[in-house]
């Protein structure tokens, strides 16, 4: 190799090395900044009480539950009509121009702000559909905003399977449909897994869309009513009481718990895949 070669590895590697610690400092800054300032507002009021100032309560528990509501019947809808686009997208469709075009589609929809989403959702959920400021207009909504990262995400953790896996089923006899759900999909589950990962981020952090659909009621639905129940979520809260109250404390105690929430799903979805890949 020669002088000059060996003169910008080192360089490209001094630059990666230096952007990624970078990179590293500022998220490092960023959660030491915040939980400096948030842990000190966390108790155990404040983790399981209602919410209502004309009471002097100031807990955060409907928004933990609104939260976690939207989490789950928004990835409930999101991810089987992602996962089964992808499947379409590598394993049946053919490599043409309708392929290029739904593409195209779902990487226009990845690039519209989350405000669009929201008066879309507000339109059409809300007040055509007249579903209210409910979980469910959320839900819907924010499916629409995550669907096109579920897609391209699982399709390229379907195209890293490698082919001798489908040819060798195909060999032995079995189906197409019997391959793609018993081969291919266990295959490629870490990468789903991580789409899930970073659709759990992105619907945590939204604030736009959810205000316009879901509403910022800060209470706990009932059992019968949940769907069709307004409810407030962290990042929603976040913004409310930062802006409109001027309380920072409860808005870095609230920032806290976001960081706490999004490293124990994160956690928890590493270790799923761990699993399924030692399976």
């Amino acid at each position: 190799m020669s002088t000059k070669r060996k003169a910008k590895d080192l360089i490209l590697t001094a630059l990666i090395w230096t952007f990624s610690l970078l990179s590293a400092a500022f998220l490092l800054w960023m959660i030491i900044t915040v939980l400096s300032h948030g842990l000190s507002g966390i108790s155990l009021d404040f983790l399981t009480d209602e919410y209502n100032l004309y009471r002097g309560k100031t807990g955060i528990l409907p928004m933990i539950a609104g939260t976690l509501l939207l989490i789950f019947f928004t990835l409930s809808i999101a991810l089987p009509v992602g996962v089964c686009a992808a499947i379409y997208l590598i394993e049946y469709a053919r490599q043409g121009f309708g392929v290029r075009v739904i593409r195209l589609a779902t990487e226009s929809l990845a690039g519209i702000p989350s405000i669009i989403y929201g008066l879309f959702g507000y339109i059409f959920f809300k007040n055509t559909l007249r579903l209210g400021f409910s979980v469910i207009s959320g839900a819907l909504t924010l499916s629409i905003m995550v669907l096109p990262l579920v897609v391209r995400v699982t399709e390229e953790a379907l195209k890293s399977v490698d082919n001798s896996y489908r040819e060798a089923s195909l060999a032995l006899g079995a189906t197409k449909l019997y391959t793609i759900f018993r081969v291919i999909l266990p295959c490629a589950i870490p990468g789903i897994l991580s789409a899930v990962i970073l659709s759990m981020g992105r619907i945590i952090g939204e604030t736009a869309a959810v205000i316009f659909t879901a509403g910022t009621v800060p209470k706990i639905p009932q059992l019968g009513r949940v769907l069709s129940s307004s409810v407030r979520t962290l990042s929603v809260h976040l913004y409310m009481v930062a802006l409109e109250e001027a309380d920072f404390t409860s808005a870095f105690a609230t920032a806290t718990l976001l960081i706490g929430i999004i490293a124990v799903l994160n956690w928890g979805a590493r270790r799923i895949a761990r699993r399924i890949v030692k399976r």
